[in-house]
């Protein structure tokens, strides 16, 4: 049931989460995956003025990149919604992260074991900012499958912190991993607590 297809007059709880990591990891797949509207894209062609500017190292297929941002909107129950917004990756686009940080409970910073180093940028982004994160290796295919603690490891992340696999293409793959999050986001201090407890009651239903 969508929050917005009810009698009541009150405005559902809005829940932030930011889908982050770098330039061709899946962002924009892994919020189309999982928004139960059709996903706000601002997607525009690669262009020859990218040269030099975008490391395509990896992703040499990709034809389109973010500008600004990604958002989709989850409803959890009558009274809480889980927006989502997926942050571009290149460099040049960073200073927006800064506005799409504000308000946002937690982040997934998703990652491409064939590129690693293009999500150090996010991890130290989120660290500095103390919002609560975890790590989520997108299996491409036809890439080696790692073990979540090497990339822990590889990462030098604290032990808290989850590291987990998943297809960004599929559903039920993405989702598992906001259920992760969700829950990674209970053991944080009350302030954050009072926020997501009724989204762990709503998938409890």
């Amino acid at each position: 049931m969508s929050a917005y297809n009810n009698d009541s007059d009150r405005t559902p709880n809005a829940l932030k989460v930011l889908i982050a990591g770098g330039f061709g990891v899946g962002k924009t797949t892994f919020v189309t995956a999982t928004s139960e509207i059709p996903p706000l894209r601002t997607e525009e062609l690669l262009t020859a003025a990218s040269v030099g500017t975008d490391d395509l190292t990896g992703v040499q297929a990709k034809t389109t990149t973010t500008v600004a941002l990604d958002f989709g909107r989850i409803t959890i129950d009558a009274e809480n919604v889980l927006y989502l917004f997926g942050t571009p990756g290149q460099e040049r686009f960073w200073f927006l992260w800064d506005e799409l940080c504000h308000g946002a409970l937690g982040a997934v910073v998703l990652v491409d074991t064939r590129r690693l180093p293009a999500c150090f940028a996010a991890v130290d982004f989120f660290e500095s900012r103390h919002i609560r994160f975890l790590v989520a290796v997108n299996e491409f295919d036809g890439t080696y499958r790692y073990d979540p603690e090497e990339i822990r490891a590889a990462l030098s992340l604290r032990p808290e912190v989850p590291v987990v696999t998943c297809d960004a293409r599929h559903q039920r793959s993405a989702t598992a991993v906001l259920v992760t999050l969700v829950q990674y986001l209970l053991t944080a201090p009350p302030s954050v607590l009072a926020s997501v407890n009724s989204i762990e009651a709503g998938n409890a239903a």
